[in-house]
């Protein structure tokens, strides 16, 4: 696509964002992580009840939303002049935006090194983005767009660059970044129960298995969103960990044994025979994971003695959490200057945040 066309394109794209992420398929990345959606069910609640509550997002599930989404008909990501590409920053520079705009404090928290016992999953997913990226190319010879597009969706990779970039653009928003040891949603957890957020933000439930106490699922998200060839209502929405526990009439510790049967990030697709509903009567039986496991055949390379230990002492770090006051010519030098955005776009959406500030809004108030 020639730049000229490029830039009107992204200009496009800027002025629709929200509508054009909710009107995409979430499946690449609603599919990752514990499978609970059949039996956990969250409260709808507004952006305004969260004002002035510092939340926990993990990083690379958000980034993975964009690389996926944020894409041109044919299924390329936008890129600037150098070929770079530019997705997330166009994801991630509008999110936060909107969320600092309701003031909510957001942390984003980063991968570290995965456990050794997820290289084998993180090997085939390798596998799998490989294979998307032929079979998008074939579809675009064959002139099959829309065939392009979903399968350039499930082609996308974080690099080193795309963390680099994330974590510049978020510095010079004066928005804190965390750097966990491990997974980044196993850190966001810890914070929670630490009171050093008040939830984790992800699309996963890993976070519930981790032990955190509120878990906020389409933060910043509202109307509505393809499922198949339906669409559905979408907004923001709160689960509390010890209310789905007492609705499951469960203890943590058997959460985590049910989120092990039906399948985690770790071993992905769970016990044989055994979805949510199945593994949940089963943990209310046998009660312990000694007990379930006599019932059930184990078939993969590792225990699940060392994926219950995982999820249930979650690694703890030092870290911290400092707040700043936005630097407009730093954004705009990284997003205009570096990678081509459109400055009347961007000086737009600062002017608003601004103007926002100067008047005082409630939304903003105790942000700066």
């Amino acid at each position: 696509m020639p730049f000229s066309l490029l830039i009107s394109y992204r200009i496009k794209i800027f002025f629709i964002l929200p509508t054009y992420l909710l009107n995409s398929s979430f499946s690449n990345y609603d599919n990752m992580g514990v499978k609970l959606t059949a039996l956990v069910e969250g409260r709808a609640i507004t952006l305004d009840e969260l004002f002035d509550k510092q939340i926990a997002i993990d990083a690379f599930n958000w980034i993975y939303q964009f690389l996926s989404i944020i894409r041109q008909k044919d299924g390329q990501p936008l890129q600037d002049s150098q070929g770079r590409v530019t997705s997330h920053l166009t994801g991630l520079f509008y999110r936060t935006l909107r969320v600092m705009e309701a003031g909510i404090k957001p942390v984003y928290v980063f991968d570290g090194e995965p456990p050794e016992f997820k290289k084998e999953v993180a090997a085939k997913r390798r596998d799998i983005r490989a294979e998307a990226v032929k079979e998008w190319k074939e579809a675009l010879a064959k002139g099959e767009y829309a065939e392009a597009r979903k399968y350039a969706m499930r082609s996308s990779t974080i690099t080193d660059e795309i963390i680099e970039d994330c974590k510049k653009l978020l510095d010079a928003m004066g928005v804190p970044c965390v750097q966990a040891p491990s997974e980044g949603e196993a850190l966001c957890s810890v914070m929670a129960r630490k009171n050093d957020a008040y939830a984790v933000a992800t699309q996963d439930y890993d976070s519930l298995l981790f032990g955190a106490p509120r878990l906020i699922r389409n933060l910043s998200i509202t109307g509505k969103r393809r499922r198949g060839k339906d669409y559905i209502d979408v907004k923001p929405e709160i689960i509390i960990l010890s209310e789905v526990l007492e609705k499951l009439d469960i203890n943590h510790d058997q959460l985590i044994i049910l989120g092990i049967l039906a399948g985690t990030d770790y071993d992905p697709e769970g016990v044989a025979g055994y979805g949510p509903k199945k593994a949940l009567d089963l943990v209310r039986q046998k009660k312990t994971l000694k007990s379930v496991l006599k019932e059930v055949v184990w078939d993969f390379s590792v225990s699940a003695e060392e994926i219950f230990d995982f999820f249930s002492n979650p690694t703890e770090s030092t870290y911290t959490i400092e707040f700043r006051e936005l630097d407009p010519e730093a954004v705009k030098k990284i997003l205009c200057d570096e990678h081509d955005f459109s400055v009347d776009r961007i000086d737009s959406a600062l002017k608003k945040l601004d103007e926002e500030k100067k008047a005082g809004q409630k939304s903003l108030q105790k942000w700066f």
